[in-house]
C-alpha cells in the first residue's frame, strides 16, 4: 500500500463525522466517485455519520441515494471533508470543507494546486472512481454493491465507455472487479445513454449551429436567450451538447461556449492534443483532452479559439 493511501485510510479512521464534497455541476465521475465512497463507508464503518454534500444532481436520480443532503455548519469543526473529482478549490461544491477539522482529496486532473491535508492527486487514473476503488481494494474494504454501482458508472462515463485512450489495463482490472459485484449494466446504460425523440431532435438543432475556425477547431456558441427559449439547462447546453462535435472526421479539437450567469462558460475537447494548459490560462483547468473554464465575455473566447488553432498548428502559446 502506497503511502497516500496509508494516510488516507487513517484519516478515515480517525473521524467520526465525515462530510463528501466533489465538483459543481457533478457528471457521472464527480457523483459516481461521492456516492461510492459514502456507500463504501456506511458499509464499512456502519458507526461513522457520512454525508454528501453540493448542488444538485438531479439527472442521477435513478441512482439510489443519490440525493444530497442538507448539513449544519457545526458538524465540519468536528468532521473530515473529503473533496472528490476536483481539481481547484474553485470549483468544489460548498465551499465549507474549508472549515473542516482535516481535509482528504481523491482526485485523477491534471496537478493544479493542493488542496487538501493529505491529497492524493493522481492522473495516471482514468476516472476519480477509479482511483477510489483501487484505494479501496488496497487497504482492504468491503466493496458491496451500492458501492460498485456507482464507482462503475464513473468509470465508463469518464472514459468514455473505456474508448478514451486514459483506459488502461489497471482500469479494466477494476471495472472487472466492480462487475463481479452484481451490477446490471443493460439498466444502467439505459439510463445513461437513451434518449427521447425530442432530446435527437435537441442535439440535431445543436449539431446543425457548428461553427469552424481557420485552423479547423470546430464550436458552439449559445446564448442566454436561446437556452432560455429552448427550456435546457446550462448543463444540458454546456457538458451536454460539447459531444456532438466529437468523431466528427478531421476534427481534433472542438470547443463548446455557453453564456452563463458567471460568465461564459468554455467546454473544450480534443482527440490527439493536450489542451489542458489553455484552459489553466483562462482560469480553469481539467484533464489534458477534456477540461473547462469560464470566460469574460466574447474576446477572450475568440482569444481562446486562436489559441486552440496554434495548439493543432505546433505552435507554442504565449
Amino acid at each position: 500500500m502506497n503511502l497516500l493511501y496509508r494516510q488516507a485510510y487513517s484519516l478515515i479512521q480517525q473521524f467520526d463525522t465525515i462530510v463528501l464534497h466533489r465538483h459543481s455541476m457533478p457528471d457521472g465521475d464527480a457523483i459516481g466517485s461521492q456516492l461510492g465512497l459514502r456507500n463504501l463507508l456506511r458499509d464499512n464503518f456502519p458507526d461513522k455519520k457520512v454525508y454528501m454534500v453540493g448542488d444538485s444532481a438531479e439527472r442521477f436520480h435513478y441512482l439510489p441515494g443519490s440525493s444530497m443532503q442538507s448539513v449544519p455548519d457545526e458538524i465540519f469543526p468536528e468532521a473530515l471533508s473529503i473533496i472528490l473529482d476536483c481539481g481547484a478549490k474553485s470549483l468544489i461544491s460548498d465551499a465549507r470543507w474549508e472549515n473542516a477539522a482535516a481535509t482528504l482529496r481523491f482526485d485523477h486532473h491534471l496537478f493544479q494546486e493542493t488542496v487538501a491535508q493529505v491529497d492524493i492527486s493522481d492522473p495516471s487514473f482514468e476516472s476519480a472512481c477509479g482511483l477510489v476503488t483501487d484505494f479501496a481494494l488496497a487497504v482492504g474494504l468491503t466493496v458491496s454493491a451500492r458501492s460498485a454501482l456507482p464507482l462503475y458508472l464513473g468509470m465508463v462515463t469518464d472514459s468514455g465507455r473505456f474508448r478514451y485512450d486514459s483506459t488502461t489495463p489497471r482500469t479494466l482490472r477494476l471495472a472487472a472487479e466492480l462487475l463481479s459485484h452484481g451490477i446490471d449494466t443493460n439498466e444502467l446504460y439505459r439510463n445513461l445513454y437513451s434518449s427521447t425523440v425530442e432530446e435527437v431532435r435537441m442535439r440535431a438543432l445543436f449539431t446543425m449551429k457548428i461553427q469552424y475556425t481557420p485552423g479547423g477547431t470546430a464550436y458552439l456558441y449559445n446564448s442566454a436567450d436561446e437556452i432560455k427559449d429552448l427550456g435546457l439547462s446550462l448543463f444540458d447546453v454546456s457538458r451536454g451538447m460539447v459531444g456532438v462535435m466529437s468523431d466528427l472526421k478531421g476534427i481534433d479539437i472542438w470547443a463548446n461556449f455557453t453564456e452563463s450567469p458567471d460568465g461564459l462558460m468554455a467546454e473544450l475537447r480534443s482527440s490527439r492534443y493536450n489542451i489542458q494548459p489553455i484552459a489553466v490560462k483562462y482560469g480553469g483547468g481539467g484533464h489534458a483532452k477534456a477540461c473547462g473554464a469560464t470566460l469574460k465575455d466574447k474576446s477572450e473566447m475568440e482569444a481562446m479559439l486562436r489559441d486552440l488553432d496554434a495548439v493543432a498548428a505546433g505552435k507554442t502559446i504565449e
